[in-house]
């Protein structure tokens, strides 16, 4: 196996097929990665751009290019000393007529062979052992008399069922075999009462019920990605299922094709532990007995997982680390300001008109979701406790309304995604969150208004009985060992439903209502964690040495909100809260023509928006950029409304209020320069340098960290992208290239030259991300060459008088030592010729004195030798100019 060093993430599609990562190959190689990170290759639904909607797990999808093309791949990327990383998708497949077991499933019902391979509820008392199919999109009845629902007949798959055009099979026997196709589609024909009426029939007979989209949240009998109704959970603890589910990976990993498996949703797993133990003992075996790989290395193994503040994977977990959300989330605090907390928290309370903390805002939203989204999963798990309670002596005279408030205290207090307990009671690590969740259940009972009449006495005995209720909670969850076959149940439902609740209420919801400052509101990021010293950044990242090495590390991602260079110029307003504050209210009062029809909250986050996501070089004058960018941010807007579920939704979207504020929008845009956008303009000129700055130190802690780097696609550049579609549009790498081999011509072919010094850039560069790029090669070429170094230790090194607390310095098996200026993005100017310059005086005395040992050192980044025995570095000569450095031990 190729010793992972850097991943590059490429979304696969048919736009951009394995065949296009080939021919981009060299740059890859010559940019400095180990691997190429590839988006799931199984063949997925037709026209896919992102593979998670799994059809067929046992073949490579010819749309993305097909297992030769992936092998060819594969081949070439080993030429060139590079490996592949690939991403898999146990958890779920899409409900779609090209899933041959799904197939199976919707004709024969439990009768067929894949019957138990997807998570359905056959016992499900209102669907009567049928299977749920919510996707009409008007309500039944409307849909069979508007003829969106026929039988149909064509050569491929002979008499089916049509609606709104897509196909669904026909279960043996519920139709008469002597009686000719022609005669059958006229007696099914819903062109009049009687038609219908033979058509509604025919459904009857089948193995699944036609539904509107509507009715999922109430009525859905089986296991969904989250509350995406186009993909049905499987059920990949089963042997004959995980068998199949990794039959292509595992042989590809057996014959070297690929280094290692990334996991999607591993928590929405029924058993996450067992799970990766058990892939991880598969991919020895198929090693062993492949005979393409007998290099004698570990599987490598990582998780998509999102780790909550001072969650970790520990000792119980058999891969290697997860896939970087986490140091995301620490690396994005670290370049915060926490003072500036106070001030942004009150003018959100001031546009929001409410002053509640963010943890408030988060238990809402599950509530909200446990109310509208999540009543059928919410509902068969109360149902199967409340009939545990029935056998209970202690619980059986429980309220039913008042054990189910306290359940949903409980799921909305709920600090983790998930708890992992198994055929054993709950670990002690579990144990620990699980008991913080029944301390915020109970404060939260005990604040809700009870009886109007309620006496003192009355509140006690009631808060003794939630007390009583919610101890029986921890038992029957995992607090006691699950030793029948109902108690695993109640368990796994519990354990499946807490990850999606968790999900759509921070992500997809809160993330588009809590709106104090937009860049801490990323996917692995906690609302309640605004900012974070250097001492717990390098907390994180000594736990990453110990029980993560080979965990990515990533800023940027797919499904990211925004794109890390919105995060670091946003970055810059925790510094400055009281001049954004005052030049963004005066923003806010323009567009008096449908002012009053957006809300302030809405005309707030949108500010923020066009400020992190403005493109370097636009000028307010540019109608054609203007355009394109109003655009972007228009779609942004709309699905901000949406997701965020107060002002619109995609349940009930609110047409006239997302006009209004698309109008609103516009017409900022409208007024040109001088204007709103003019000024926003020359307001994102000011605090650039500060965001040039923040994105280079972002960067080299990625680069330098614990763990293997991560790049998404294209964010070799700067990266002002927003939330997905627009994160993952089609990446230049034909630019990226001429980049790239601008550089080496400037260095006369060594390398790519110190990255950092000021002299060799015009302004463009720094603007557009070509210092960015030359800083990424430089440091992957940096981990090639002292390899050893990055794979051993990391020890904080203090920084001696200065201001310490905006100063990191770390070394990595005391061989190379980086220091770093976080959140002094304000003091940054811009020199003449557009480079960004931190004043060096700003750090005053502050020295730091580098490993000892022998040989000389030399400082990359800006390319000054060191002399051996030089003592203390003062750093205000150092950090003059870009405030990052990278020593590196020579001989």
């Amino acid at each position: 196996m190729i010793s992972p060093r850097a991943t590059l993430r490429l979304q696969l599609h048919a736009g951009y097929t394995l065949h296009d990562a080939a021919r981009d190959l060299p740059y890859f190689a010559r940019l400095g990665v180990s691997h190429l990170y590839l988006s799931p290759v199984s063949r997925a639904c037709p026209g896919s751009n992102h593979g998670y909607d799994v059809v067929d797990h046992m073949r490579v999808d010819e749309e993305r290019g097909g297992e030769d093309a992936l092998r060819e791949l594969s081949a070439r990327a080993r030429d060139a000393g590079m490996g592949i990383l690939l991403d898999i998708v146990p958890n779920h497949m899409a409900t779609h007529p090209d899933n041959a077991w799904g197939w199976d499933v919707l004709t024969h019902g439990r009768a067929s062979a894949y019957a138990q391979w997807f998570d359905i509820d056959w016992e499900s008392s209102i669907l009567r052992g049928k299977l749920l199919a919510p996707f009409l999109d008007k309500p039944y009845p409307d849909a069979l008399r508007a003829g969106d629902i026929r039988l149909s007949h064509d050569a491929e798959r002979g008499l089916h069922v049509t609606a709104h055009g897509v196909p669904w099979p026909i279960a043996p026997g519920s139709l008469p075999t002597d009686t000719s196709v022609e005669e059958l589609l006229r007696a099914h024909a819903p062109d009049d009462e009687q038609g219908r009426q033979q058509l509604h029939d025919l459904l009857e007979r089948q193995h699944y019920c036609l539904a509107w989209w509507h009715r999922a949240a109430d009525l859905i009998n089986w296991r969904r990605f989250f509350e995406v109704s186009g993909l049905i959970g499987v059920t990949v603890e089963r042997d004959d299922v995980f068998r199949a589910v990794h039959e292509l990976p595992l042989r590809l990993y057996a014959e070297g094709v690929v280094d290692g498996l990334r996991i999607d949703h591993v928590d929405g797993l029924a058993q996450p532990l067992d799970y990766c133990r058990r892939l991880r003992e598969a991919m020895k075996q198929a090693r062993a007995e492949g005979g393409g790989r007998q290099d004698g290395t570990e599987p490598w193994i990582v998780v998509e997982k999102i780790l909550a503040p001072g969650e970790t994977l520990d000792d119980r977990w058999a891969v290697d680390g997860t896939t970087g959300y986490d140091f995301a989330a620490d690396v994005g605090a670290l370049l915060h300001d926490g003072d500036g907390l106070s001030a942004l928290a009150g003018a959100w309370a001031r546009v929001s008109g409410d002053d509640r903390p963010p943890e408030a805002w988060l238990r809402e939203a599950r509530q909200e979701l446990l109310d509208r989204h999540f009543v059928a999963e919410r509902e068969t798990l109360f149902q199967l406790l409340r009939a545990a309670a029935q056998q209970d002596a202690e619980a059986r005279d429980w309220a039913t309304r008042e054990l189910s408030a306290v359940l949903d205290a409980l799921l909305c207090c709920f600090p983790t995604y998930r708890s992992y307990v198994e055929d054993a009671a709950r670990a002690e690590t579990d144990q620990a969150w699980f008991d913080r969740a029944l301390r915020c259940a109970q404060e939260r009972l005990e604040g809700e208004p009870g009886p109007a009449a309620s006496s003192v006495q009355s509140k006690q005995v009631r808060a003794e009985r939630h007390a009583a209720m919610l101890r029986w909670l921890d038992r029957k969850l995992g607090g006691e060992a699950p030793g029948t076959d109902a108690a695993r149940t109640i368990v796994r439902r519990f354990q499946q439903l807490t990850p999606p609740l968790a999900a759509k209420a921070l992500e997809d919801t809160v993330f588009y209502r809590y709106g104090s400052l937009l860049s801490r509101n990323e996917v692995g990021s906690d609302p309640s964690v605004f900012a974070a010293t250097v001492e717990e950044f390098h907390a994180s990242n000594l736990q990453r040495t110990r029980l993560q090495p080979l965990g990515l590390l990533a800023t940027a991602t797919h499904d990211h909100k925004r794109g890390e260079d919105v995060r670091a110029r946003l970055a810059v307003l925790s510094e400055i809260p009281e001049a954004w504050w005052r030049r963004c209210c005066k923003w806010m009062e323009e567009g008096h023509a449908v002012t009053d029809t957006v809300p302030t909250d809405v005309r707030y986050m949108l500010m923020q928006t066009l400020v992190g996501a403005w493109p370097p070089g636009l000028r307010a004058d540019d109608e054609e950029g203007v355009s394109a960018f109003v655009e972007r941010v228009g779609d942004w807007l709309v699905k901000a409304l949406r997701e965020g579920k107060r002002h619109s939704s995609w349940f009930e979207p609110d047409t006239a209020t997302e006009e209004a504020c698309l109008a609103y929008l516009h017409e900022l845009a409208a007024g040109g320069d001088p204007g709103v956008f003019g000024d926003i303009e020359a307001f994102v000129k000011h605090i650039e340098p500060g965001a040039i700055v923040n994105g280079l130190v972002q960067t080299a802690l990625r680069m330098t960290s614990p763990g293997v780097p991560d790049l998404y696609q294209g964010t070799e550049l700067r990266d002002f992208s927003l939330v997905d579609p627009d994160n993952r549009r089609p990446v230049d790498y034909g630019l990226r290239r001429r980049y790239l081999e601008s550089l080496h011509e400037r260095s006369n072919g060594a390398g790519v030259g110190p990255p950092l010094e000021s002299a060799r850039w015009d302004a463009a560069a720094w603007d557009e991300g070509g210092v960015k790029q030359a800083l990424i090669a430089t440091l992957l070429q940096l981990r090639h060459e002292k390899a050893e170094a990055f794979a051993g230790d990391y020890r904080p090194l203090a920084v001696a008088g200065g201001c310490p607390q905006r100063l990191v310095a770390f070394s990595r098996n005391d061989e190379v030592v980086v220091v770093a200026g976080v959140k002094c993005g304000a003091h940054v100017q811009e020199t003449a010729d557009g480079a960004p310059r931190l004043p060096g005086e700003l750090w005053g005395d502050a020295t730091l004195q580098l490993p000892a040992g022998e040989g000389s050192w030399r400082e990359i980044l800006h390319g000054r030798p060191l002399r051996a025995s030089q003592g203390p570095l003062r750093l205000a000569d150092l950090l003059d100019g870009v405030p990052l450095a990278v020593f590196c031990r020579q001989g």
